[in-house]
C-alpha cells in the first residue's frame, strides 16, 4: 500500500493513528497544538496525529487528553454524541398554552351549540386532557359518564335487546349523530359487538328510563383508517336515553333461521 502517497504512516514508524472525519482546521493550529509538522492540507476528510516517541510520559499524557478533547468535541458537533435521556428533551407544559387550548375547545363548542356541561378536550398533539364536572364517574377501562337519570327495573343482560335513543358529538361539541332526527330509536342486542365497546360498556348497566352521557376514549371507540367513517382517533360523547329492554329467542322455520324480541 503506498503509505506516504495517501497520508498515513508505515507501520513501525510511531504510534498508532487516530483517523477522524472532520473538516480540517488551519495547519498552524495543529502544529502549536498536536506537535504535528508533516501535515497535508490536501486531503480535506482524514487527519491523522500520531505521537512523538521523544516525549517524556506528562506530554504523552497531555496530548492524549487534549486529543480526546478534541475527538470529544467533534463527535458532540457532528450529532455522534450519546443519545440523551427522554426526561432531557421533555417539553414542560406551559399553563399559559393550556388555558389557550381550553378557551379555543369553549369557543368551537359554543358555536356549535353543545349541550350544557359539556366535556371540554385540551388537546396538543397526540396528549389529550379531558376536563368534566366532578358528577362524572370514571370505569376501570377508561371510560367517563355522568347520570342524569338512574331509572328502574334490570339492567340488560347479554342476549337481550335494548331499545335506547341517542346522540353523539365529536369534541368539539358537534353533533354528528341522532336518532332523534331519524324519527325512530335505536336497537341492538348485548354482547353480540354491534356497537363499539365503550357505548355497550356505558349502556350495559343502565335501566328503563335512563339518561346517561358518556365519554368514549379512542381506545374503546371505533377503528380510524381509510375504509372507515373516522379519520383520527378522537373521544366520543354520546348522550344516551334507554327505552326498554327485551328478551330474545332465535327461531327456525325449516331452513330459515332468525332471533326474535319481545
Amino acid at each position: 500500500m503506498p503509505y506516504a502517497a495517501n497520508g498515513y504512516s508505515k507501520p513501525g514508524e510511531g504510534a498508532m493513528p487516530i483517523i477522524l472525519s472532520t473538516p480540517l482546521l488551519s495547519e498552524t493550529w495543529f502544529i502549536s497544538h498536536f506537535g504535528v509538522r508533516n501535515f497535508s492540507t490536501q486531503r480535506k476528510k482524514n487527519a491523522i496525529f500520531c505521537s512523538s516517541h521523544g516525549l517524556n510520559d506528562n506530554s504523552v499524557r497531555r496530548k492524549e487528553n487534549s486529543s480526546r478533547r478534541f475527538l470529544l468535541f467533534v463527535l458532540v458537533s457532528s450529532g455522534l454524541s450519546p443519545t440523551l435521556t427522554s426526561s432531557g428533551k421533555t417539553k414542560s407544559k406551559n399553563p399559559y398554552d393550556e388555558k389557550r387550548l381550553l378557551e379555543q375547545n369553549r369557543r368551537r363548542q359554543k358555536e356549535n351549540n353543545a349541550p350544557e356541561d359539556f366535556p371540554n378536550f385540551i388537546r396538543e398533539g397526540f396528549e389529550v386532557k379531558v376536563v368534566t364536572s366532578e358528577d362524572y364517574k370514571k370505569s376501570d377501562s377508561g371510560l367517563k359518564y355522568r347520570d342524569y337519570e338512574v331509572g328502574k327495573g334490570d339492567c340488560p343482560k347479554a342476549g337481550q335487546q335494548v331499545t335506547f335513543h341517542y346522540i353523539g358529538y365529536n369534541e368539539s361539541g358537534r353533533r354528528i349523530d341522532s336518532t332523534y332526527i331519524q324519527g325512530a330509536p335505536a336497537r341492538i342486542r348485548v354482547g353480540t359487538n354491534a356497537v363499539v365497546p365503550g357505548f355497550e360498556e356505558g349502556i350495559r348497566d343502565m335501566r328503563p328510563g335512563g339518561k346517561r352521557r358518556i365519554i368514549i376514549p379512542p381506545e374503546l371507540g371505533p377503528p380510524v383508517g381509510p375504509s372507515t367513517f373516522f379519520s383520527s382517533k378522537q373521544f366520543e360523547v354520546f348522550d344516551i336515553e334507554l327505552l326498554g329492554i327485551q328478551n330474545c329467542q332465535r327461531r327456525t322455520i325449516a331452513f330459515y333461521s332468525d332471533v326474535v324480541c319481545s
